[in-house]
Order: structure tokens, then sequence, then C-alpha cells
């Protein structure tokens, strides 16, 4: 059975639902001053209080969240709003540094970790947002163990998806994803180094923009890896998570990869143009998703005769050259760049914690009792093996044919196709959570666009038993303009395809 359908809650004296709410309808709210940002933050801070026990998604709450909306009340009332995210509340999903707040990954080991405001999270404060506190995720950002139970975590336990009883709400941005879909925020912040943002935002029923490597810094987010980690924007509709990634996205100094950054544009919110598929070419990639079994398909259908109603010109299918024989090399490149990666982070970090992996494995060995009763670290394990080294000629090697692989696939598609975007299921539905046998993944589309570093915004397109289905738009790097408004319009075309109203099981 749903837990989604007993969450609704009035905020304040608005007229709006906290569990259908969209951050533009409140901030529509608090600028005619039906709402005042106080009010907001409290009704969020007693949602979490009372529902997440049951769903897990928030790991810790800011004890200045209150204190941060009273002041954002008084900027508003002396005419010095911020910006557009004026007194919205915003979780963060708890691998990214809040001054205050550590950035655990889930793991008592940095639970004394020191690291103030992460870049992105100064850019949220000077848009005027209000930092609710950390969002629960598969610890470590799920690159710890196999097999792993995505959405747990040591210190969160494990996030519930709010669609189904004992459904997983997917990895590793799982408490993010659950806290839109439940309305314990209205906007939260996501990770991503393949499929983190994309795959909990799917089938959790909500919206997830997995940006171009190097539109949002890195700095101050536990890490995997340079080449292909990416923190982005997580929300109820596009129009929300475009306003998201504006405040998310700038150069910065010291992340090298937002040097690309130059030229891009400042306010991703005016490319929602709900008429953009008219003539928009599209093409259709089916192969990732073969074992998501015949109902996704059926939603998948749906949504392409959507685009095709609503002018689009659908190329189906378009093949990804190579897309299957990207999974070895970029594993085997992940656990080399995660051991120089994280080494590198935890020795610049102040606080006390583990100073590198290797001690980071042996402070799991001596909390074996918490740490590692369900699931081992397996993956620690091989990358402390590599020589972590970026000159190795096994991770060049590695790094260069999964990178090809991906983009070489892509860009056959956009560019030989003549292609928008390529349009896919994002993964199946929710499985059940399992910490015996752990994740039962029923295919997904990620790896491509994750290891390319290019964007991807997954949306709602379906139910099946009351399970969210969603679809991915991947376009060529820094193409987010194009993608915002492409799913902009595909929201904006009809409802997503609904299905039976509860879960089963």
């Amino acid at each position: 059975m749903s837990i989604i359908e007993s969450l609704a809650e009035p905020v304040g004296g608005s007229g709006l639902d906290a569990a259908t709410v969209t951050a533009a309808e409140l901030a529509g709210a608090l600028a005619a001053g039906t709402l005042t940002a106080a009010d907001l933050a409290a009704v969020y801070l007693a949602r979490i209080e009372r529902l997440n026990p049951q769903l897990r998604a928030v790991i810790s709450v800011s004890p200045l969240a209150g204190a941060d909306a009273a002041g954002s009340d008084a900027r508003r009332v002396a005419g010095q709003a911020r910006g557009p995210l004026e007194g919205i509340p915003v979780l963060i999903k708890d691998n990214v540094s809040v001054a205050g707040l550590p950035a655990t990954a889930g793991s008592p080991a940095l639970s004394a970790a020191d690291g103030g405001d992460a870049f992105i999270v100064a850019g949220l404060r000077r848009a005027g947002a209000v930092i609710l506190g950390k969002a629960n995720l598969s610890e470590w950002a799920n690159f710890r163990s196999r097999p792993s139970s995505s959405g747990w975590s040591t210190l969160g336990g494990q996030a519930v998806n709010p669609h189904g009883t004992g459904r997983n709400p997917s990895g590793s941005s799982s408490g993010s994803a659950v806290a839109i879909a439940a309305g314990l925020a209205p906007l939260a912040v996501g990770t991503e180094t393949d499929g983190s943002i994309v795959s909990p935002a799917a089938v959790c029923g909500v919206v997830g923009i997995k940006p171009t490597v190097g539109l949002v810094s890195r700095t101050g987010i536990v890490p995997i890896s340079a080449a292909q980690d990416t923190a982005g924007p997580m929300a109820r509709t596009v129009a929300d998570a475009a306003a998201l990634l504006t405040a998310l996205a700038g150069p910065d100094p010291a992340d090298p990869a937002s040097a690309g950054y130059a030229g891009q544009a400042a306010d991703y919110a005016s490319f929602l143009d709900p008429g953009a598929l008219a003539g928009a070419r599209l093409g259709v990639w089916r192969e990732g998703t073969d074992a998501a079994g015949s109902a996704a398909v059926a939603i998948l259908e749906a949504a392409v005769a959507r685009l095709r109603a609503c002018g689009a010109e659908v190329v189906d299918p378009v093949d990804l050259p190579g897309a299957d024989k990207i999974g070895i090399p970029e594993y085997t490149a992940l656990l080399q760049e995660f051991k120089h990666d994280l080494n590198a982070y935890l020795g610049a970090l102040p606080g006390g914690h583990p100073a590198s992996l290797a001690e980071l494995i042996a402070f799991n060995q001596q909390h074996a009792a918490t740490v590692l009763a369900d699931f081992g670290q397996e993956i620690f394990e091989a990358a402390q093996a590599t020589s972590g080294s970026p000159a190795d000629p096994e991770y060049l090697s590695a790094r260069a044919q999964a990178r090809q692989l991906a983009r070489d696939g892509l860009d056959a598609a956009l560019s030989g196709s003549r292609l928008d975007a390529v349009v896919s299921l994002t993964c199946g539905p929710a499985w059940l959570t399992d910490h015996v046998l752990g994740d039962h993944y029923a295919g997904g589309t990620s790896s491509p666009a994750a290891v390319a570093g290019y964007p991807a915004i997954t949306l709602p397109a379906g139910q099946f038993r009351g399970l969210p289905v969603g679809i991915s738009l991947v376009g060529p790097a820094w193409s987010e303009p194009r993608l915002i408004a492409l799913a902009h319009a595909v929201e904006q075309a009809g409802q997503p395809v609904q299905g039976p109203a509860a879960a089963r099981g």
C-alpha cells in the first residue's frame, strides 16, 4: 500500500498542500504575503519529525533553519530579498558539506568532519534558500559494498519509497528523492556518479537533472570520481528543478571541470517552453531497459505517442553503439579514481576522521558490529588494492575506453541522426528492499550520459500498480537549456500514464 496517499497537509493559511505543492507556488505565496518563510520552515520541520521515522529520508535537520527562515522574512519586509529561492526550504544530500552539518556520506566515520559550506551551498544561500537539513543516501554513495541496498546508511537507516510498502527508493540520492515525493521539502540536492540522481528520481516519481560535468561545482562534496561526479537538482516539476539548477550552477576556481562553464546560461528557468516539442527531433533508445518489463515498456510507448502528438519527429529506435560495453572499463576507472580522490578529500578535510581510504577501511572493521552488520566493504577493499595513481597505465586505458564508448555511442545517435535528445526509460519500477541479496535492478540507461559527462533529465512518465516509471532525455554537453525546454514540454503535454492506484507488495 502507498504511504503517499495519506500525506496531505495544509501549508499555513496559504491554501496549499505540503504533499503536492511546488516551489514556484510557495514562492508566489511568500511574495504575496499569504505565507512566511518562518511558517513554511516550521511546517516542513514538523513533517520531518512526524514522518521521517517511517520514511528515513532525512539524516539531520539544521538547528539554524528556523532562524534562517526568520531572517529571510526580515529581508523580504525590508525589500532586500536575495533571489528567486528566498525563503524556500532545501534539503541537501549528506555527502555535501553544510556549515554545522558535516558531510557524513551516511557513515559515522565522518560524523566529526567540519567542512563548512560547500560551494553550491553558498550559492543556494545567495539565492535566498533556507537549508532545512541533510538527506539520507546510500552509504558512501553506493560505492562501499557488493551487494548493497540503495537508500541504506549506517547513520540514516533504510530510506523507504513512499509509493509502495517495502519498495526501494533506489540510490544513491535516495533521501533527496523520497523527501520530494513525500513532501518533506519542496527542493532537494542530489549527486550522481552514475544513475544516483536519475534512478531515485524516476522510481520515486519526481524530476531529477544530472548536469553536464563541470556545470555544478564539486568542492565540498565527498567524491567518487572527478571524471563523473556532479551535484544536481531534484524537485516536483521541471520548472522547480530549473530554478534550483540556476542557484547551483556556476564556475568555481577550485574545480577545474567548471572551466567549461564560461558562456553558459544564467537563468535555466527562462528556457521553459511548453511548445518545445513542435519540430523537435528525438531518438528512442530501447536497449538499455530491455529488462524493465512489458508494463514499463508500455509506458515508454505511451510517452513516445505523446511526443509525436505534440509535433516531435521521432526516430525509433536509435542505437548507441558500444553502450553495453561501458560498465567494465568504467568500474575499473572508478576504483582508481575513488582511492585517489577520496584520499585527497579526506587529507584536506578539517575535523576528526579517518584521513585515508586505508584508515576508513580500518574504522569500519573496528566498528563492524554496526557499520558492517548487513553489508561488507568489498568495493573499498578493491579500490585500496589499486595504485590510485592518475598516471597508472591500466587506469588511463580504462578511463579512455569508457569515455570513448559513452561519447561515441551518444554522438553517433545525437549527431548521426541529427537529434535534439535521446529518449529512453530511465529504469524499471522500484524493487523490494532486500538486505540479504541486495538491490534487484531491472535495467537502467544512466551510464552513457554519466560516463560521457553529458546532461540528462528524468521526469515521471507513468505508473505501474502505483509505482512510478520515468523517462530520460539526454543531450550533448552543455545542452541543459534545450533539455529543460523539452522536458517541460513533455511535462505539460498531459498527465503520465496511470496504473492501479496502489502498489502491491
